[in-house]
């Protein structure tokens, strides 16, 4: 791999690497003022895992090269700092939304690449991209959490998962606030399993809004570290997370329609 060379193509050459090799990535540190650590390489389980590992994640558009991201600041939400509105919170107790994790891995990483992103023509989340990450689903790392309205697909977001820390790519909605709809109760049942930490990688306002802030490298490099000493809740969070979504403070926001309070 070669240091911030955007004309750097990769090579058919380059080995794919199983999910248990690691690959000795340059130091997210030495990435250049943009946030490129390096160009190149593969998405096999091995590149991808032992990136995410490094604080290292891939960006890059249809055509060009594999570009290998660690930005400072990184835009991180704290579990423990997640915001929701009374508005929000109004709209989950109102029982609008359904929500699920792992139930439709597919469908969520597709409506996402397919969903229009402000400023951006394209999008990010190309057929290798997809194809890379539904491996890493199958292989137990890769996460969806969906929103339904009648068994209709209408909202969810994606990522991975190592360690206790929770690594979200994309959100999609086809609905107002179905998005949020999925996050806010991902959140909340990981904070009880006992995750500190979203990387939400660079600045969304919607996710400003739920709390998410913008923190050194060096601080989330630190937390990472701290994050990936714990074990790995590797599967299909659908059976694993049983009685999903419920959690103390997902349970609490909807008590309070029973209870009478706003």
């Amino acid at each position: 791999m070669t240091m911030a060379r955007r004309t750097a193509r990769r090579k058919d050459s380059f080995p794919w690497l199983p999910e248990e090799v690691d690959f000795p990535f340059p130091p997210a540190e030495g990435a250049d003022p943009e946030g490129i650590v390096c160009t190149g390489g593969n998405l096999s389980p091995g590149m991808l895992l032992s990136a995410y590992r490094r604080g290292i994640f891939p960006w890059f558009s249809e055509g060009d090269p594999i570009l290998w991201w660690s930005p400072d600041p990184r835009f991180v939400l704290l579990t423990e700092k997640l915001h929701v509105s009374g508005t929000m919170r109004k709209l989950l107790r109102g029982g609008k939304f359904s929500t699920s994790l792992d139930r439709a891995f597919p469908q969520v990483i597709r409506a996402c690449s397919a969903s229009p992103r402000p400023g951006q023509n394209g999008t990010w989340i190309t057929s290798g991209m997809i194809d890379a990450y539904e491996e890493l689903h199958r292989l137990g790392y890769a996460h969806s959490a969906e929103t339904w309205i009648d068994g209709e697909l209408v909202g969810g977001l994606y990522g991975l998962s190592l360690g206790s820390i929770f690594f979200g790519e994309s959100m999609f909605s086809v609905e107002s606030d179905a998005s949020k709809a999925a996050f806010v109760p991902l959140v909340f049942r990981l904070r009880d399993e006992g995750f500190p930490l979203i990387d939400s990688q660079v600045y969304t306002a919607h996710l400003a809004g739920l709390g998410a802030e913008e923190i050194p490298r060096w601080r989330y490099l630190e937390l990472l570290a701290g994050c990936l000493a714990k074990p790995t809740r590797k599967g299909n969070w659908n059976t694993m997370f049983d009685g999903y979504p419920s959690s103390a403070a997902y349970d609490t926001i909807l008590h309070a329609k029973s209870s009478g309070r706003q």
